[in-house]
């Protein structure tokens, strides 16, 4: 529920003027909510008993406070995904990382500040796998006197892509840990929270959205899902991409597009087919061999206004084959940032740190062979090698207090082996990685040039990585492993797209460039939450600048560990 009083919100800028204004205030109840989908009664985790939770609408440059009340029976944390959150992570959300978390019959509240993002994004849980059902929309809309780069829509729709399990999801995250071998899958997709109706008993709550003929509806896409890169798609329909993760694009029309975890998708859709009723749709991109997966597909309605008989089966969109490597990555690679007058850009090119980070599904040996992973080995992930272990108080607090023993400054900045990272067949003693919580600090203004390679130990996968506090450029990406001397030679840095996520592709990288202009603690990590569950996480630590607007803001109360 939305709070219908505004707080006076002060601040003292650097000219010393005082500046004031208004700030909506939001109350988050978490709570266990039955619902019923597939045919059967679940309980599950919900904000304000909605499923997705309530969406919130912003304007370019806000900040809101957030009041989070845990009357459930599991710890919670919230983040603000794609909110850059400048000299605020007390209010980032992931635990262990930047809070501890809100432990049942506690509260919290947290302070969003937005900065630079327009467009699209989205908060979730960042606790165990509840953002599997907790998370929700967040429209920024531009600042008052300013308009969209392209013409103004004649209806905005937030579109959330998710998972269902029938079984609860703790369950599903217990069974998944004690195994020590991959989840099981989801039992569907899901749009706005409603199956389709290509599902058993799901019919009746199809998400349908109603539209006039000759109109324009700009579709606010996100990826929820837990597990998968989506293919969506509108039958009949081309859709016009115009933005994605809070940064506008150059418009190109395209018949899908691909959507990776945590990624936000702003697309025009022109309602100018015959009047009839269109499927749109959403399926897995699954690139991995002999990994299971969910294979089915969710559907909503698209259903024209006007006198008519409709079609007694809506048509379905051609969505691209599962395994469409090439579909997923040209989507992507045609992403560019719009980079006009009002919409500048500003890619670093004098670089103070070139990093190397491999992405590696990893194994460790069980006794007796007793897991569920390859070979009866336990399951994990790395980067450089390091699967990171959680710390048992929150690394923010411990770098603040200068508590020390929690975690080390020494994660490397390139792997601490070299070879063929993408070749068929890897000797066995590379799977195993080393546990640690390490993490990389970094100097105020440094710039930083990253390149993610996929490596093929275990199994070769997509990663969609996602940076806390930054927007990044993604300024390259190719297939197989990084050519150091020839792949710079065609990196994009005139308008690379702006985004924080990204995926590298299957047994390949891709070069992202940021500024570390952010002071405080930031995670780094795959948003495949099985892969951030094995350890494909890390920390960047930015320290303080020498100015005051450069330097990290007080702590406000946290909860306790």
């Amino acid at each position: 529920m939305k709070v219908f009083s505004l707080q006076v919100f002060c601040i003292i800028l650097y000219a010393g003027i005082l500046h004031c204004h208004a700030q909506a205030r939001y109350t988050f109840v978490v709570e266990e909510t039955p619902y019923t989908r597939l045919c059967s009664n679940n309980t599950i985790l919900t904000v304000n008993g909605q499923f997705p939770g309530p969406t919130l609408y912003v304007n370019k440059g806000d900040t809101i406070i957030v009041d989070v009340i845990n009357n459930a029976n599991y710890n919670i944390t919230i983040h603000w995904h794609g909110v850059n959150q400048p000299r605020n992570p007390w209010s980032d959300g992931p635990e262990w990382i930047t809070q501890c978390p809100i432990q049942p019959g506690a509260n919290f509240t947290q302070t969003i500040i937005f900065s630079n993002e327009e467009g699209t994004l989205w908060w979730h849980a960042h606790s165990d796998w509840a953002r599997a059902t907790v998370h929700g929309a967040v429209v920024i809309y531009p600042e008052n006197g300013t308009s969209y780069p392209f013409p103004e829509p004649d209806a905005e729709v937030p579109i959330i892509l998710g998972e269902w399990w029938k079984s609860n999801i703790y369950d599903v995250y217990d069974e998944f840990l004690q195994t020590r071998g991959d989840p099981n899958t989801s039992d569907a997709y899901m749009i706005n929270g409603q199956p389709g109706d290509l599902y058993p008993c799901s019919s009746p709550g199809t998400f349908t959205l109603h539209v006039d003929y000759g109109l324009t509806y700009l579709l606010r896409i996100i990826n929820a899902a837990m597990q998968d890169i989506l293919f969506f798609a509108v039958a009949n329909h081309s859709l016009t991409v115009v933005g994605s993760d809070a940064s506008y694009t150059k418009p190109f029309t395209s018949d899908y597009i691909a959507i990776s975890p945590g990624q936000t998708i702003d697309v025009l859709l022109c309602a100018n087919q015959m009047p009839d009723h269109y499927y749109m749709a959403a399926k897995a991109y699954a690139s991995t061999f002999n990994i299971t997966f969910d294979n089915t597909t969710t559907t909503a309605i698209i259903q024209y206004s006007g006198n008519y008989t409709p079609s007694s089966t809506p048509s379905l969109p051609n969505l691209p084959l599962y395994n469409d490597t090439n579909a997923s990555v040209n989507f992507t690679g045609n992403l560019r940032s719009l980079a006009d007058v009002d919409h500048p850009i500003d890619v670093p090119t004098n670089i103070t740190h070139e990093f190397f980070y491999t992405l590696s599904v990893n194994a460790f040996p069980c006794p007796n062979t007793s897991c569920a992973g390859p070979n009866g080995t336990r399951l994990a992930s790395s980067i450089n090698n390091i699967s990171f272990v959680n710390p048992s108080i929150d690394i923010l607090e411990a770098y603040y207090n200068s508590i020390n023993g929690l975690f080390g400054t020494q994660f490397p900045d390139f792997p601490p082996l070299v070879f063929n990272y993408t070749a068929q067949y890897l000797p066995f003693e590379l799977e195993i990685p080393q546990q640690a919580t390490e993490v990389r600090v970094l100097d105020y203004n440094s710039t930083i040039e990253l390149v993610f390679q996929g490596t093929n130990l275990v199994a070769g996968v997509d990663h969609p990585m996602h940076l806390h506090g930054f927007s990044f450029y993604v300024v390259g990406w190719g297939l197989g492993n990084f050519d150091k001397d020839k792949d710079p030679l065609n990196y994009n840095l005139v308008d690379p797209p702006l985004q924080n996520t990204i995926a590298v592709p299957i047994n390949g990288w891709t070069t992202i460039r940021f500024k570390a202009n952010n002071p405080g603690v930031w995670f780094m990590h795959c948003h495949l939450d099985r892969h951030m569950s094995w350890g494909m996480n890390t920390v960047f630590i930015v320290r303080n600048g020498n100015a005051s607007n450069a330097r990290l803001l007080p702590p406000p109360s946290m909860p306790p560990c």
